[in-house]
């Protein structure tokens, strides 16, 4: 899951569900009512698979996926409720949201979305190879930089000082967010561990 990804309450629903957003639509293709669609989600071949729902914002108009498809990088959907290019222009600059996976699931493929891993403490690992103190706290996830390769921001619960003025010369530290690197999360805890290379981290 991207960072910063919008949730929102399904209102319909007796218990409530959170929805992602996960596109938004934008001009037509063609004229049997496809749509371009700009992306919220990093996995748009789950998300539009066939037979995939997604919802409007207050989860009360369903838009079932029929085809979808690649063309220059871009995603080109086939929704159900669209049947010809004047209903797929009316709806240009719809977003669309679809629910959650199951955390049963993701705990056990190792999937997090951001707003689990925002907030937790880092900590060095067992055994790590700085040869440092296990569980010696680095400091605390403030964001989850999303790219080519996801990277966890942390707050440096020590900052690097400059020798001479005392001012915080470096305050955060990126950690690509590989197996390698961040070996553990505990949601429950409230903290990850770090094995990190020397110069990853400042002042470490």
């Amino acid at each position: 899951m991207i960072p910063g990804v919008e949730r929102v309450q399904h209102s319909d629903s007796p218990q409530q569900r959170e929805l992602l957003r996960v596109c938004r639509i934008g001009r037509a293709q063609g004229l049997k009512g496809e749509v371009n669609v700009y992306l919220f989600t990093d996995e748009p071949e789950y998300r539009f698979a066939p037979d995939s729902v997604l919802y409007t914002r207050d989860g009360g108009e369903e838009y079932v996926v029929e085809h979808a498809r690649t063309h220059n990088n871009r995603w080109i959907v086939k929704f159900d409720r669209l049947g010809d290019r004047n209903a797929a222009e009316a709806v240009n600059g719809l977003e669309l949201f679809g629910e959650p996976d199951d955390p049963e699931d993701m705990l056990e493929e190792d999937a997090w979305y951001p707003k689990d891993l925002v907030g937790l403490e880092a900590r060095l690992a067992d055994g790590n190879g700085l040869g440092l103190p296990d569980g010696q706290v680095v400091g605390k996830v403030v964001d989850v930089i999303d790219g080519a390769q996801s990277l966890l921001k942390i707050r440096l619960a020590n900052p690097v000082r400059d020798e001479a003025t005392g001012e915080v010369t470096e305050s955060t530290a990126l950690v690509p967010f590989v197996d390698e690197l961040v070996p553990d999360i505990d949601l429950e805890e409230g903290y990850l561990t770090i094995d990190s290379p020397g110069g990853l981290i400042p002042g470490i």
